[in-house]
């Protein structure tokens, strides 16, 4: 047996998945979990995956293995390797002013045009033009620049600082893929090049960024001799891991969501709401991100005093519509629509629909509407969506299921609870070992009848 191993280093923890190349059957697993907050020294992303392979019995008889990691972090590298200031998350918004800043230099059909991106706070290069405008000195000292994900694979390969790796401080051989490269602001997907200008706009002179690697290349081997495949960032990863193909939309339930598609062409929104991101395998992935997903669903719960199978179970004794009640779910702001300082608000409060179960069925509506608003904006760009694919941790709720099918116009596939961003990452490894993308078999958790109600969609908007 021949086995491959990915690795999802999110936002949470380190999951790496070891399977067999052939039939994509799981081995082993393990996990190890990362810092909280929204900036983090990557070494605690080494530390933790050094952690997660111990947890898996180790990578020695692996053949292949491969790295996908959550997107546009900032690791700033110095001319020694050493990392100059802890990592900026995705999700650290204090580059919120360098985005609009960089849009007012470029304009955001400038950027959309050349990058298929318009900045916001998350993007690599806001956070590179808040690094030039608040720590001058820390930017001055800039030699390259890599995402989470490619600097773990260089670390995987022996490269690192000199005190800390067996082949030193290379920088040249940084490496990154198309699908976390597009979400930096200053590479495109369409021309397959960065734009230098973007990038120096963003912080100030030139560096040394990573060599992008096509779909199925190697990065190079670590130092026991297996081969590191290109790596991708967490939703292209996954979206490899589900076998998704043009005409498919994921939606991803997490603490945040994200809708996207597999598509055969570049997608270019002015607006900034849908990110003209690429794929892991060589197509494109226009994706919506929404800051509120089960977060929704934790809030209500914790309201109501019950867990999530109970808050479930509530939202079914309710009928389509919750009575008019609807959550405008924006606790903590909102990325899609764009509205960073909003709140939630509760709307169609009546004597008669002020209750638990219209409470719990407003919460999962509010969540899957925002995410359906999403999914519409994906489409605005011209791009198909025959089935949608329903993923994480709240898909597997049977109201979630239910709710779905009645909010959502196409057919809703559930697939089985898995590591689906490892998984892609464990497809990469195999694709790179053998030159052939594998085809794995996909499980299915649940399909639910589709039931489309209009009117549920109908209210919600009425409220935006």
């Amino acid at each position: 047996m021949t086995l491959v191993a990915g690795i999802d280093s999110s936002t949470q923890s380190c999951k790496i998945v070891i399977r067999d190349a052939a039939t994509g059957a799981v081995v082993r697993r393990g996990r190890a979990s990362h810092p909280e907050g929204t900036e983090v020294a990557p070494a605690a992303w080494w530390s933790a995956l050094q952690m997660a392979i111990a947890d898996a019995g180790g990578i020695d008889d692996v053949s292949a293995i491969s790295v996908a990691g959550q997107q546009h972090g900032m690791v700033a590298l110095d001319a020694d390797g050493a990392v100059i200031r802890d990592a900026l998350l995705w999700n650290d918004t204090r580059s919120a002013d360098a985005a609009r800043d960089l849009i007012a230099e470029v304009g955001a059909d400038g950027y959309a045009r050349r990058v298929g991106i318009v900045p916001v706070a998350s993007f690599t290069a806001s956070k590179l033009r808040w690094l030039r405008d608040v720590e001058p000195e820390n930017a001055a000292r800039v030699a390259a620049v890599a995402l989470p994900h490619d600097w773990l694979t260089w670390r995987l390969r022996g490269y690192g600082p000199v005190d800390d790796s067996t082949l030193g401080p290379d920088l040249r051989q940084l490496t990154t893929d198309r699908s976390d490269a597009s979400g930096t602001a200053y590479w495109s997907a369409e021309r397959n090049a960065y734009d230098d200008e973007l990038f120096e706009l963003a912080l100030g002179h030139g560096a040394i960024l990573p060599r992008v690697l096509q779909p199925g290349d190697r990065a190079g081997t670590t130092p026991g001799g297996a081969i590191v495949g290109a790596g991708a960032g967490d939703n292209a990863a996954a979206a490899l891991g589900l076998g998704a193909t043009p005409g498919d939309v994921i939606v991803s339930i997490g603490t945040s969501g994200t809708v996207f598609a597999v598509t055969d062409r570049p997608t270019h929104d002015s607006s900034g709401t849908v990110a003209g991101f690429a794929s892991a395998d060589g197509t494109y992935l226009p994706l919506i991100a929404t800051l509120n997903a089960a977060r929704i669903l934790d809030a209500i719960a914790r309201l109501l005093d019950v867990d999530h199978g109970a808050l479930g179970a509530l939202a079914l004794e309710a009928d389509p519509g919750a009575n008019g009640l609807v959550l405008q779910p924006y606790f903590e702001g909102e990325r899609t629509p764009n509205r960073p300082d909003s709140t939630a608000t509760l709307f169609g409060m009546t004597l008669s629909s002020a209750t638990r179960p219209n409470l719990a069925r407003a919460a999962v509506e509010g969540m899957l509407c925002g995410l359906a608003d999403g999914l519409d904006a994906v489409r605005r760009q011209d791009v198909g969506s025959d089935r949608i694919l329903m993923v994480g941790g709240a898909a597997q709720n049977p109201a979630v299921q239910h709710v779905a099918a009645q909010v959502f116009d196409v057919p809703v596939v559930v697939p089985e609870p898995g590591e689906y961003v490892a998984d892609g990452a464990a497809v990469q490894a195999a694709w790179a070992l053998s030159g052939v993308r594998p085809v794995w078999p996909l499980s299915i958790s649940a399909t639910p009848t589709p039931d489309y109600r209009q009117s549920i969609r109908e209210q919600y908007v009425a409220r935006a």
